[in-house]
């Protein structure tokens, strides 16, 4: 009997382990097959996988997918595929076509996307994704994005299921805006050089958790022109806690 009784002890120390969801980085690569001296077309995606429970991480790799297919993927065709390899060839593809019909326009094309989990707790896990992109032009096209998700379940976690109220929570954070880049408290958010559309104080598109608190990132051109940068304010959990509905 107690040989029974350790054996199943045994198992469901297994199980629980097995069920703990972990991540692990995989890197993908792929650069132009068309002859080129310098500034050779690369693009290079490292990105965390979850694993280890496969309803969850299937929901999360998928989402993560998809917004990279976003960033990568520039051909007007739809895209079926969900293989990273297919989807980094298809960005060295649109150059290659583009350098056959336009030998005379040479230019480097290239990306570079970084993802990392940077927040994990038992209420909502956050990654990071760090992107830029340069096929032609002044500059090229960079920014952060921030994935939320339920780790129960791998559901996406949209920036309105963030807060209890979350027009309270944005007049909260205006105000730390005015404050923190000296806008008058009363009269046009863009009084001092900002460009929110319809002259209003919205929130980010990206929200981030981190060990310290919650950032507020606002990509280039998401407030501000792309010369004035991304901007951010962030918040100490003591001070937001009320206002949030996933702690």
């Amino acid at each position: 009997m107690k040989q029974i009784i350790i054996l199943s002890g045994l198992v469901f120390l297994l199980i629980g382990c097995s069920s703990e969801l972990a991540f692990e980085k995989r890197s993908f690569t792929k650069k132009t097959t068309l002859p080129c001296t310098e500034n050779c077309p690369e693009i290079k995606v490292k990105i965390p996988f979850a694993k280890d429970v496969p309803i969850v991480a299937d929901s999360i790799n998928k989402k993560v997918f998809i917004v990279l297919k976003e960033i990568i993927y520039l051909d007007k065709k739809p895209f079926r595929s969900t293989n990273y390899n297919e989807l980094l060839a298809s960005f060295i593809q649109s150059y290659e076509n583009i350098q056959k019909e336009f030998p005379n326009d040479t230019f480097g094309w290239e990306g570079e996307i970084n993802g990392d989990v940077i927040y994990q707790s038992d209420s909502v896990l956050n990654i990071r994704i760090d992107h830029y992109t340069f096929t032609g032009g002044a500059h090229g096209y960079e920014g952060l994005q921030s994935l939320l998700f339920d780790p129960d379940t791998g559901k996406n976690i949209s920036n309105d299921k963030l807060f209890k109220n979350k027009n309270a929570f944005k007049a909260f954070a205006e105000k730390k805006f005015r404050a923190k880049y000296n806008i008058p408290e009363k009269g046009s958010i863009n009084a001092t050089g900002f460009q929110f559309e319809e002259d209003k104080f919205e929130l980010p598109q990206n929200i981030f958790y981190t060990d310290k608190g919650l950032l507020l990132h606002y990509n280039q051109y998401e407030a501000a022109s792309y010369a004035d940068g991304p901007k951010e304010l962030f918040f100490p959990y003591t001070v937001v806690n009320e206002f949030l509905a996933i702690k």
